[in-house]
């Protein structure tokens, strides 16, 4: 994407007229996602239900934005969160035809980078106002990827200089400069300085450094990240040319490791020699003349920016995730998130298709929904290649889903390099609390939730439970109420409960809740009989307490009361 580091955009759109100029500007940033406003785009690769909040939560969680709209209903959006310490990702209004693009924020962050891009794309010219980029043709305070801007307050008065008509000399290897127009001069006072080295800050020199400086660390050391900066300052090195640490495979899952790279706000790769000075060694053999290795730290200096997809190998990721009950409205921000990193999905056809669109590079593995121990093996073996994996379940993953597969598959493993795996449960709203909300609050007291399938437990544990649950008056939940293959499991069920309740206790049957096709429907456990059911519907049956009233549109709230026995005063 560019010259930039920017990480994929969102494409946001308020109307069908927007969306062939999102296409357009989808086609320069494949992994971008477009983001459409519900009831008024269908075509979209996300909905969202509100434009303000959507926007200040996407510009809160850094991802930049393209927002097909007038460039001022983007500053009064924004306008609340721009106060806010933190990032501040690029920001873009475009025309809906496509024929204008203002860069609104993010200058330091190649806003700029993005618009020309744009522009050309589109084939009109972008809103540049920011005089270093209109004077010189550069932004002086944003380098390309792979280098990295020393002091920015002390550049932004050295940028102040150059626009008030001072010259410059440009100091070791800056090729982006190349075509910019600056005013240079060999005897110039400012100095733009590009070098790994470490030098004390100053106003007259514009310091930049290329990130191309490797240290292999070892996992055992108190404070990585201080042993790091002291080796780095010992060697004479700028901590801000360090562009990657590197650590043996065996100290893959180690924390500290981890939470030293993230202070040192640098990628952390992993390789399979031992000690520090063979790290390097086999890492990066074109180096320039060795530096001393420190105890358990090791330093190795390449001629150029370090490409680090081509160092050793990352943390594989595996997330289990939850979409809910369908609706994308329903699914929380941190699973969209990992959709969007994943470059493995797998799960059940269904759910996998539920939780598109997919970029072109992502890669899915659909299963039949009875193979979840082999899917589960697959997932860790593709995380183990450090790869990034997401496993599909509907509703929450912990619920009667692929959770505990997963965790039933690393139990059962002594491969050291699956339980290296970045591994993460992400929760998703269950069916059942779906039904429930949908039709008020059959669960608002003690419940039980109950899989009537006997797929995996014997059914003469099942009666056991189910004769508990209701001797103990909980309102129930069944998952797999019923299926071609076990059509007389629901009818025994009810005989149990018909023991203990009443036949006026209200039942809530959702179907496909949350999905177009959604159902909902509340009855009497009188009226309930098993052909209402599916393997596809939430079966709410209520305690003794549990309450019926009439909504003003027709249907019924239910409720079961958050007291029990003598209602307080």
């Amino acid at each position: 994407m560019g010259t930039t580091n920017i990480k994929a955009p969102a494409i946001v759109i308020l109307g069908k007229g927007a969306l062939a100029t999102a296409r357009r500007i989808q086609q320069l940033y494949p992994q971008a996602l477009i983001y459409g406003l519900a009831g008024r785009v269908e075509d979209g690769d996300r909905s969202y239900l509100e434009f303000g909040a959507t926007l200040r939560q996407l510009y809160q969680q850094d991802t930049p934005i393209i927002a097909l709209c007038a460039a001022g209903i983007v500053i009064r959006t924004l306008a609340p969160v721009l106060l806010e310490k933190g990032v501040e990702p690029p920001v873009l209004a475009v025309a809906e035809d496509g024929s204008a693009v203002v860069p609104l924020l993010g200058g330091l962050g190649g806003v700029n980078v993005m618009a020309r891009e744009m522009a050309v794309a589109l084939n009109t010219a972008a809103a540049i106002t920011t005089s270093g980029e209109l004077r010189f043709g550069t932004c002086l305070l944003n380098p390309p990827a792979g280098y990295a801007l020393g002091d920015l307050e002390l550049g932004k008065r050295f940028v102040s200089d150059l626009l008030s008509g001072e010259s410059v000399r440009v100091e070791g290897a800056a090729p982006w400069l190349a075509q910019a127009q600056l005013p240079e001069d060999d005897q110039a006072q400012l100095a733009i300085h590009v070098g790994y080295d470490e030098r004390e800050p100053s106003e007259h020199e514009l310091l930049i450094y290329p990130r191309n400086v490797l240290v292999a660390v070892s996992g055992d050391l108190p404070d990585p990240a201080e042993a790091v900066k002291n080796a780095l300052h010992e060697s004479r090195i700028a901590v801000q040319a360090l562009g990657c640490l590197l650590a043996s495979k065996a100290e893959m899952a180690n924390p500290a490791l981890h939470a030293a790279a993230d202070a040192l706000s640098v990628p952390l790769r992993f390789t399979a020699a031992g000690m520090p000075a063979e790290m390097t060694q086999q890492v990066l053999p074109q180096l320039l003349p060795p530096l001393t290795p420190a105890a358990g730290v090791a330093i190795a200096v390449a001629p150029q920016p370090l490409d680090v997809s081509q160092i050793g190998c990352g943390r594989g990721r595996l997330a289990v995730i939850g979409l809910g009950p369908g609706a994308t409205d329903f699914m929380i921000p941190a699973v969209k998130a990992e959709l969007a990193r994943a470059n493995d999905v797998l799960g059940y056809e269904t759910y996998v298709r539920m939780a598109g669109p997919f970029r072109a590079d992502q890669v899915l593995h659909c299963t039949d929904n009875r193979e979840e121990m082999l899917r589960a093996r697959h997932a860790f073996e593709l995380a183990a290649e450090g790869r990034s994996v997401v496993v599909v379940s509907s509703g929450d993953p912990g619920v009667f889903a692929m959770a505990a597969a997963v965790l039933e598959a690393l139990h059962e493993s002594d491969n050291p390099d699956w339980h290296r795996v970045d591994l993460h449960i992400l929760p998703g709203v269950s069916a059942s609390l779906a039904t429930a909300a949908l039709a008020g609050a059959p669960l608002g007291h003690d419940f039980c939730v109950m899989s009537l399938s006997d797929n995996l437990k014997p059914w003469e544990i099942i009666e056991k439970r189910l004769d508990l649950a209701c001797q103990a008056d909980l309102a129930l939940a069944f998952y797999n109420p019923i299926s071609r293959s076990r059509p007389w499991q629901l009818g025994r069920a009810l005989e149990i409960v018909r023991q203990h309740r009443g036949p006026q206790t209200p039942v809530t049957l959702g179907r496909d809740i949350g999905r177009p096709a959604q159902t909902l429907r509340v009855i009497t456990l009188g009226e309930l009989t098993p052909e209402q059911v599916d393997m596809r519907t939430m079966v709410l049956i209520g305690s003794s307490l549990t309450c019926v009233f009439p909504r003003a549109n027709g249907q019924s709230w239910v409720y079961t009361p958050r007291w029990y026995g003598a209602k307080p005063a």
